[in-house]
């Protein structure tokens, strides 16, 4: 069965769905995502524990209408066989609306990134969370998290601000360009802590009292390129986070390792939300630390 809205929302293997030990098929929805490295990753690890899996992506920008509701994304995901999805920007909102039932992080985030499919029902996860967390424990360990910066309250931003209460920040500042985002998810954040969350629109005062700034936002991406901030207010005293991996090297990071900033680059919320995802999606157990690999390699073997 192949998708009327995108060739890859389709079934590649036809004659073994419904038998025993079937193969997995699972996929990434989003806009402008060619350069994801999360099919790879996937994939060289289903291949290293024996389980035969194929990941698609489907990138609504190749679509005849990329405004295509996600609704009608997921009923064709669903038709053709799919055991989940991965979402990404800038779905990952709208996508907790089309799900009957979400993780606890999932419904205190207020968006999901991963849906599994099964036996009619739709389950929405959020592994950004704990994907964030970890890459902060693993990269950042020692940083003051005395006041932090945030950019950008959507999806990547809501899991990212959570991760940040649970981490122990002291005070979080969010900066959005869409204030009712801002808004909605300082009002969600005050719900759980005591922790002084404010909107900011001084980026400049905002970055001077604090020790870290996050890029939450798509800005930097390959096909958004730029800085989400002006890049004379990154100081030598901060300590940076990205969200984006393709380009690895965003003009956030570049800028701020200019400077002498500590950074964090995207790799490490990318191989981490991956790995939460790979047992989601199979109910194995997966290597960190080979997926890990699998991710490096493309730097290895290409100039991004």
């Amino acid at each position: 069965m192949k998708s009327g809205l995108h060739p890859n929302i389709c079934n590649p293997f036809p004659d073994d769905l419904g038998s025993a030990g079937r193969p997995v098929l699972v996929g990434l929805v989003g806009k402008g995502i060619q350069l994801s490295r999360t099919p790879s990753m996937h994939e060289a690890e289903a291949k290293a524990q024996g389980i035969k899996l194929k990941y698609q992506l489907i990138d609504t920008d190749l679509m005849a209408d990329p405004e295509t509701p996600f609704e009608r994304i997921l009923e064709e995901a669903e038709e053709a066989g799919f055991v989940g999805l991965n979402v990404t920007y800038p779905y990952k909102k709208e996508a907790k609306q089309c799900l009957h039932s979400c993780s606890d992080a999932a419904n205190a985030i207020g968006a999901v990134n991963t849906i599994i499919l099964k036996e009619g029902e739709r389950y929405g996860h959020n592994t950004d969370y704990w994907g964030f967390a970890e890459s902060m424990k693993q990269g950042l360990p020692d940083v003051s998290l005395d006041c932090v910066l945030l950019i950008g309250a959507g999806g990547a931003g809501a899991a990212i601000a959570n991760a940040m209460i649970d981490l122990g920040v002291k005070e979080l500042l969010i900066a959005d360009t869409n204030e009712t985002a801002a808004s909605s998810l300082q009002q969600q954040l005050q719900l759980k802590t005591e922790t002084p969350i404010r909107i900011v629109r001084d980026l400049e005062s905002a970055a001077t009292k604090s020790s870290g700034i996050i890029n939450a936002t798509p800005v930097g991406m390959a096909k958004l390129p730029g800085c989400p901030i002006p890049k004379h207010i990154l100081q030598p005293h901060h300590w940076v986070s990205e969200i984006i991996y393709f380009p690895l090297q965003t003009e956030f990071l570049q800028a701020a390792e200019a400077v002498g900033c500590q950074s964090l680059p995207g790799s490490g919320m990318a191989v981490y939300q991956a790995v939460r995802a790979f047992k989601l999606f199979t109910g194995k157990e997966p290597d960190a630390g080979r997926m890990r690999e699998t991710f490096e390699s493309f730097t290895k073997t290409s100039a991004m």
